[in-house]
């Protein structure tokens, strides 16, 4: 595949997602490599990137099985998907109903649909959920948000349907497709640099500095496959640590989800493993 960094963006995020990267996306295409084969984003999350990219083969994943659901109905019913999203009234009775409902023992076009519903309805449009893995965020008494935007549903259902889509572990993706020549775009949960700045948690588990070790020596597993790799995290010393034989640049930042708004700025920094 080969791309410009003036690049179309026909498709975007149909979710608002805790570090989504939609302010970094110029920077992150400035940066990828012009030639590469398959595209690998194993850390998915909202999809800001791939959104924005709509390669041709990629592999993506997450361990966040909700969020897999809803892209791989997306992908093969999202007509459907609006349909049921339609019957969803915007009010406040209706948004606890629906965030009652186990997602599991749903239909999967109607839980990919409660997932749209509730991340946009809900307050300041934040996908969290407790150690049960339920969804714990509060509504938003907006009753004017837009939770059935159909152009951009069908936009990235497009995107969705040319990907293999998979809910996995990172590690066990990397193993298994990442081959010579791919482009893999790692953006894993952050080391946090304060005590409110884990981004709170987007699945029931989460994602330690062992992890962060480990994900450092995959790269450099990576590298050694010949693959071409960008990451993102925070500005901590620990990750300078980690990529220190690679190019490391860092970017200033807005947190658009955070406690306090007084700290809602923070540094980025974008990794590269090639020239």
């Amino acid at each position: 595949m080969a791309i410009g960094t003036d690049i179309e963006i026909k498709a975007k995020p149909v979710l608002k997602w805790a570090g989504g990267k939609t302010q970094l996306l110029n920077q992150i295409i400035s940066r990828m490599p012009d030639q590469f084969n398959k595209y690998i984003e194993p850390f998915v999350g909202g999809g800001a990137v791939f959104f924005a990219l709509a390669p041709d083969e990629s592999i993506i994943a997450d361990s966040n099985p909700e969020l897999i659901n809803l892209y791989k109905e997306l992908a093969k019913n999202a007509s459907r998907v609006i349909e049921v999203l339609r019957s969803m009234e915007n009010t406040k009775e209706r948004f606890y109903e629906v965030r009652s409902l186990e997602w599991e023992s749903l239909a999967s076009d109607v839980a990919a649909a409660r997932t749209i519903y509730l991340n946009k309805t809900c307050f300041n449009g934040l996908f969290r959920v407790n150690r049960k893995g339920q969804f714990n965020v509060p509504y938003s008494n907006n009753h004017k948000a837009n939770y059935c935007d159909e152009e951009t549903i069908m936009a990235a259902a497009q995107v969705l349907s040319k990907a293999t889509i998979r809910c996995s572990d990172y590690h066990d993706i990397l193993i298994e497709y990442a081959q010579e020549g791919d482009f893999v775009f790692l953006d894993p949960p952050y080391v946090p640099v304060s005590e409110y700045a884990d981004f709170k948690r987007y699945t029931k588990d989460q994602f330690g500095l062992e992890d962060q070790r480990r994900l450092a020596a995959d790269v450099a597993m990576l590298c050694e496959r010949g693959c071409k790799v960008m990451l993102t995290n925070s500005n901590h010393q620990l990750v300078h640590e980690l990529y220190e034989p690679y190019r490391i640049e860092v970017f200033q930042t807005k947190r658009a989800i955070s406690k306090d708004a007084s700290t809602r700025t923070g540094e980025d920094i974008i990794v590269t493993t090639y020239e």
